[in-house]
């Protein structure tokens, strides 16, 4: 084994984390245990490395940042996530979807 690994010591500092947020945050009304939020926050997290986007996430986005526009529904927001990932147009330039 490596010298290097054999002497590492864990860093100190102000810079640790003291705390996280958490990805998913709680239904209204609903409290969630430790696991829930946890599975949650995994099934999001890999949606997102997949290209699927989070409605929930959109219309909390829009409340706080928008109010005077109405967000689209949800069937709308997911073609156009579609459609700027993989657009249909001739000649519009997007991402590869290999």
């Amino acid at each position: 084994m490596s010298e290097s690994i054999l002497r590492w010591r864990k860093p100190i500092g102000d810079w640790h984390i003291k705390h996280c947020l958490p990805i998913v945050t709680e239904a209204a009304g609903q409290t969630l245990n430790r696991w829930q939020r946890i599975w949650q926050g995994l099934q999001q997290s890999f949606r997102l490395m997949v290209g699927v986007h989070d409605y929930q996430t959109y219309l909390k986005h829009m409340r706080e940042h928008h109010p005077e526009q109405p967000p689209m529904d949800e069937r709308a927001f997911h073609r156009h996530c579609l459609e700027a990932r993989f657009p249909s147009q001739a000649g519009k330039l997007g991402k590869c979807p290999c």
